[in-house]
């Protein structure tokens, strides 16, 4: 059953912890309106407003429920979103909230139970909460006879939120992933492989609001470039939703062939380690990131050992984010195809980081014995050499 009277189709974005940031909290909801307008510029979006603690993505005119749905969908998928839903704008007038309220529910169906969540955000409305929590359930329970009220456990709410001029009305709604708007954290650099953990890694960060640029290590010229394609897909999958800025591409082969020959085997990785990270703060200098971030995940493979960790960080001063430190794998697997980089990772590639593996690598290192091995490698020739050789390609990110 529907309601009788047109309404202008909107999906309101609702938010959380950007509600708690005080007298920044409009610096936030900006920066989220920025993002969802540039991001979401491909769907039927006409404007983006703020009110009273949400934001209101107002569709074209015409615009069905599909399409409603489709963007709603989209925008929840963006960093900062709590949840979405879809629903209309009408008058107020307690009539045309009812009817809002009609099609707003039967475009939620199925269904078997409902409750009504009303609120002003005003006092010059006739009608307080409570009442018209009343009349507009009366409305529902005629149109959806067969529907019962509950106040707990129900299928369906249905929020309706009279402002100053108008009315919202909504009751499709999608959870969100939380966290702050990208742009909202500075910059931060990303070591970006084809695998499944570190792209879960810098999309962590982008959704505490780090703006991520990334860079990726290939073990050419010693094996194929697949990997720089495949890592290419990722980042297109990551930019939808504006979290990566630019992907470096560096081939490390040969200088992994060249410690692979002269270091003891035992220490390979390490070292291999620390020469990414040493041109991955260089690069990060160079764009203005103020931290690095690794997919590392403590104890899930040799290099990754808490005495490992501690003799890569030396190679460093700038700080080394960890998102999945402590992450199980098959958690890291769920985000992974939650955010669609899934498939993509789990495609066969040479990887550089399982080229020359010795036998028995070393899972406790020590920082001198490292610092040893590593002083008969020309290092920072290396590294202003791998930084200038780097190919640099951007992606779409909100400004």
């Amino acid at each position: 059953m529907s309601g009788s009277a047109p309404f202008q189709r909107v999906v309101l974005v609702h938010y959380h912890e950007i509600g708690l940031k005080g007298h920044n909290r409009q610096r936030f909801e900006t920066r989220l309106l920025k993002n969802i307008e540039s991001l979401a510029s491909g769907f039927d979006v006409v404007t983006v407003h703020r009110l009273s603690g949400r934001l209101i993505v107002f569709l074209r005119e015409g615009a069905v429920q599909a399409q409603a749905e489709a963007c709603a969908t989209f925008i929840a998928r963006i960093p900062g979103v709590a949840r979405t839903s879809c629903g209309f704008k009408c008058g107020r007038d307690i009539d045309q909230i009812s009817a809002a309220a009609v099609d707003a529910l039967g475009q939620a169906a199925p269904f078997a139970s409902f409750k009504v969540a009303a609120r002003r955000s005003h006092t010059d409305f006739e009608m307080d909460s409570m009442t018209m929590n009343k009349v507009v359930g009366a409305a529902l329970c005629e149109a959806y006879p067969d529907a019962r009220v509950r106040m707990k456990e129900m299928d369906v709410v249905v929020h309706v939120e009279v402002v100053q001029n108008s009315a919202f009305v909504s009751a499709f709604s999608i959870p969100g992933v939380g966290g702050l708007p990208v742009g909202s954290s500075g910059k931060l650099m990303a070591l970006l492989s084809s695998g499944i953990d570190s792209p879960v890694a810098l999309w962590q960060m982008a959704k505490r609001g780090a703006v991520c640029h990334a860079v990726h290590f290939s073990g050419a010229p010693e094996t194929s470039d697949v990997s720089e394609y495949l890592v290419d897909d990722i980042a297109h999958v990551l930019e939808q939703t504006g979290c990566i800025r630019s992907v470096f591409t560096v081939e490390l082969g040969g200088y992994q062939r060249e410690i692979s020959l002269s270091c003891p085997p035992s220490l390979r990785v390490i070292l291999y380690r620390r020469l990414m990270l040493k041109v991955a703060e260089r690069l990060a200098s160079q764009v203005g990131a103020k931290g690095l971030i690794t997919g590392e995940s403590l104890g899930q493979v040799a290099s990754q050992t808490l005495d490992n960790i501690c003799c890569t960080d030396d190679a460093v001063a700038m700080p080394v984010l960890r998102p999945l430190i402590g992450t199980d794998k098959q958690d890291i697997i769920s985000t992974a195809k939650m955010i669609g980089t899934y498939s993509i990772s789990t495609e066969d590639a040479p990887d550089c980081c399982t080229l020359f593996m010795p036998r028995s690598p070393e899972t406790h290192g020590k920082v001198a014995q490292v610092r040893e091995a590593e002083s008969q490698f020309p290092e920072e020739e290396w590294v202003e050499r791998i930084v200038s050789e780097a190919r640099l390609r951007e992606y779409r990110q909100p400004k």
